[in-house]
C-alpha cells in the first residue's frame, strides 16, 4: 500500500472514531440550575397517622333545609333536611374536618397523580361528600343523581372558577385543578343550601374526620411535619408532629364552640 493510501486509510478511521465517541465538540456544562431528582418515598419504612377530631361546647342547632319548591328534592329526602356544618357524634366526635399535611416537609419529593377520579355527587339536592380531597390533576367527576336541574359552581380564589349546568340525571362531567388550594367552595345556584368543599394539594397526605372524628393519613416518609385540621366554620388548627420510620403517631385535634 502507498503512503498516500495508507494516509487516507487511517484519517477515515480517525473520523469513524470521532463520531462515535462524540467527539469534536465542546462538552456541555452540567446544568447547575436544574432541580435535583425527587426523592422517592420508601413504603418499608414509611410511618403513619391516626387521629381524631373532638367538639368542646355545645354547637348551633342544624338549620332545617325545606326542600318542597322542588319536587325532586321532595321525593328523595321529604319535606326537609338539616344542615351539615356541625355533624357531631354522641361523644363530642367532629366530622367532616380535613386534615394534611402543609408546608414543608415534603418539599424535595414528588408524587404521581393517581389515575382513579374523585367523584362529588349531587344526591337527595346535597352534595355527596360535602368535605373531601384531590391531588392537582386528579380527575374529579361530577355527577348528578337527581331527577331535576343541578349546576356545580366552584369559587376558588386561586384555581379557574367553573359553573357547569346539569340539567339530566346521571349526567356527569370531569375537570382538573391547576393549583394547591385548601379549601375550594362549591354552591348550586339552583338550590342555595348545597355546599360543600374541596382540599387541593399536590400530594396525597390528606384526610378527612368520619363518624367518631376518625380520620388517618398512611405511608408518610418519616420525618417531622405540619399538621392542620380545617373545619367550615371553626377555621383551622395546627400541630408538629414527627413521623419516625414504621411508626404510627397519634394525633388528636379539639374544637371549641364559644358560648
Amino acid at each position: 500500500m502507498d503512503v498516500r493510501k495508507s494516509w487516507l486509510l487511517v484519517s477515515m478511521v480517525a473520523l469513524v472514531l470521532t463520531v462515535a465517541c462524540g467527539g469534536g465538540g465542546e462538552t456541555e456544562a452540567p446544568d447547575e440550575s436544574a432541580e435535583p431528582a425527587a426523592a422517592p418515598v420508601d413504603d418499608a419504612n414509611a410511618g403513619n397517622i391516626t387521629g381524631t377530631v373532638m367538639l368542646e361546647g355545645t354547637p348551633p342547632e342544624a338549620d332545617t333545609i325545606r326542600m318542597n319548591s322542588d319536587p325532586a328534592c321532595r321525593e328523595k329526602t321529604g319535606n326537609a333536611t338539616l344542615t351539615e356544618y356541625y355533624v357531631v357524634g354522641e361523644d363530642g366526635s367532629l366530622a367532616n374536618v380535613f386534615v394534611y399535611v402543609k408546608g414543608e416537609g415534603l418539599d424535595d419529593r414528588s408524587f404521581p397523580v393517581p389515575s382513579n377520579a374523585v367523584e362529588l355527587d349531587q344526591n337527595g339536592c346535597q352534595y355527596s361528600p360535602h368535605v373531601f380531597g384531590i391531588q392537582v390533576g386528579q380527575t374529579l367527576t361530577v355527577r348528578n343523581s337527581d331527577n331535576t336541574l343541578h349546576n356545580i359552581h366552584a369559587t376558588p380564589s386561586t384555581n379557574a372558577e367553573f359553573n357547569t349546568g346539569q340539567p339530566i340525571q346521571g349526567m356527569t362531567f370531569d375537570r382538573e385543578f391547576d393549583e394547591v388550594e385548601v379549601m375550594v367552595p362549591f354552591k348550586c345556584d339552583v338550590h342555595s343550601w348545597m355546599n360543600a368543599y374541596v382540599g387541593v394539594l399536590d400530594h396525597p397526605y390528606f384526610g378527612v374526620s368520619g363518624s367518631g372524628g376518625v380520620f388517618e393519613i398512611n405511608t408518610l416518609p418519616p420525618g417531622e411535619y405540619e399538621i392542620e385540621a380545617w373545619h367550615e366554620i371553626l377555621g383551622t388548627q395546627t400541630q408538629t408532629i414527627t413521623v419516625g420510620e414504621n411508626e404510627t403517631v397519634e394525633v388528636s385535634f379539639t374544637f371549641t364552640v364559644s358560648e
